[in-house]
């Protein structure tokens, strides 16, 4: 388990692993791919998920009833040439991991190296 610098985010891991497990593997290996690009990247507790920044905010993770929404604050910028991200907003999309296969099938590296 990548533990976080951030007592807040990690105290939500800890939470997360004692009610959902699946959820919990989800988060990690999602975390695990924004610190493999971004080793510089901070983590913190924000609007009920975990928020990614290094000058600026640039994507968050929130684990929702039966998913894992990877948000992106840019997202309607990014390349999606399979029409993956979801989201209708002005600025942000996502992309919701139901499972750890998902994070491969839906290419999430791919988004996480256009985040920043």
């Amino acid at each position: 388990m990548k533990k976080s610098k951030n007592e807040q985010v990690q105290r939500f891991l800890e939470d997360i692993i004692m009610f959902n497990d699946k959820q919990f593997n989800i988060l990690q290996k999602l975390r695990e791919i924004v610190f493999k690009f971004y080793p510089k990247t901070n983590e913190r507790m924000m609007y009920g998920g975990i928020m990614f920044s290094m000058e600026n905010d640039f994507g968050g993770l929130f684990a929702r009833k039966n998913h894992v929404s990877f948000e992106f604050g840019k997202g309607f910028i990014m390349k999606d040439p399979k029409k993956l991200l979801e989201g209708t907003g002005e600025f942000r999309r996502h992309l919701k991991i139901r499972s750890l296969n998902d994070i491969k099938d839906k290419n999430v590296d791919f988004f996480v190296k256009q985040a920043v």
